[in-house]
This record gives structure tokens, C-alpha cells and sequence, in this order.
């Protein structure tokens, strides 16, 4: 049984990226798999990295609980908008205070080269634009794509890494926003 972790970066519950979440979690239970989510902006912690990475600071009960669903995890489901050109800072800041040296990469000694401590994970980028996928990849360079899948997840050992961008989302039909969760959906049973 495949066991898959839905992280959900979208600082609002009424917002189509809890749609996407949900029907991605229905079509991957569907399909027999396990399914656990952490959603980022229900958990108890400071998203600032205090300290820079000079002093480590002590990582809250909700982060230590969602590491614990990381290492369990085989699949990783990765959903957020893009705002200017970025994650959500609340998305971004999880990802500072949890993926640390020790936990998810170790630097060699003496050495320009480190370990990837999540290898053996997949993981799946499903964002929300308000432009075309294509426009944002051609003209921006996609920087949310590669934050979050080269320099993070490749970075830690987590490969492959599929994206799929959902959008336009501003001024989408309720026609449009069905498909697209019907897609989801099926990423969920196949555990894509």
C-alpha cells in the first residue's frame, strides 16, 4: 500500500486549493492507499528562521508531528498557489524550519558534496496560477517550481518530481474548476 502525504500551502480554507486537496485525497483513498495531510497554515509555529541556520531553533510539537509524516511518507503531494512568482510565505517558512541539515540533507566533511536523506520518495507539485502554466514557465522562468522541486526536493533526494500547474484560476467557470478536479482526482487513484 502506497502511503501519501498532502501538503496543503494555501493560507485560506475557501480557497479552490483546498478543492484540489480533497479531491486528490478522495481518488488516492479510492485507490487503496494510505493518505495523511498536513495542512501548513493550521499548524502551531513560527515560519521565520530566527537564527538564520547559525543556531538551530527548537522545532514546535506541530512541526515535529509533520516531519514524522514526511519520513513515512513514499509519495509526496505538494499543493499551493504561486504569488509572485513564489510559494506562500507560510509554505515557504515550513520548508526553512523543518527541511534542516541532519533531517533532510547532511553536508559531508570537508567536502562541497552532502547525502540526500529523503531518497526513495517521489513527490507531485500540483499549483494554482492566474496565468497560463506555459506563460509562467516561458516568460518567468517558473522560480516557485524551481524553489520548491530542484532546490528543495531534488535537493534532499526526492525524485522524480512531476509539476502540474491548475489555471487560470481568476475568473475560472464552475465548468472549468469541475474538470480540473476531476483530473485531480485521477492523479489521486493513480497515485500520480
Amino acid at each position: 500500500m502506497k502511503k501519501i502525504l498532502i501538503i496543503n500551502g494555501h493560507p485560506n480554507a475557501e480557497s479552490f486549493n483546498f478543492g484540489i486537496a480533497e479531491s486528490y485525497q478522495k481518488g488516492a483513498i479510492a485507490s487503496g492507499a494510505q493518505v495523511e495531510t498536513i495542512t501548513i497554515a493550521n499548524l502551531n509555529f513560527s515560519p521565520n528562521l530566527k537564527f538564520g541556520y547559525q543556531k538551530r531553533t527548537d522545532l514546535e510539537p506541530d512541526l515535529l508531528e509533520s516531519w514524522e509524516k514526511i519520513k513515512r511518507a513514499d509519495h509526496l503531494i505538494w499543493i499551493h498557489p504561486v504569488w509572485w512568482g513564489g510559494l506562500p510565505a507560510i509554505t515557504k517558512g515550513f520548508i526553512d524550519r523543518l527541511f534542516l541539515r541532519g533531517m533532510a540533507f547532511q553536508y559531508r566533511e570537508n567536502s562541497v558534496w552532502w547525502d540526500k536523506l529523503l531518497k526513495g520518495k517521489t513527490a507531485h507539485i500540483i499549483t494554482t496560477l492566474d496565468q497560463p502554466g506555459w506563460y509562467y514557465r516561458l516568460f518567468f522562468g517558473r522560480p516557485s517550481v524551481n524553489q520548491l522541486k530542484k532546490s528543495t526536493l531534488e535537493f534532499c533526494g526526492v525524485k522524480p518530481v512531476k509539476v502540474s500547474f491548475i489555471g487560470v484560476i481568476k475568473g475560472s467557470k464552475e465548468e472549468q474548476r469541475k474538470k480540473w478536479l476531476e483530473k485531480i482526482y485521477n492523479f489521486g487513484l493513480k497515485n500520480k
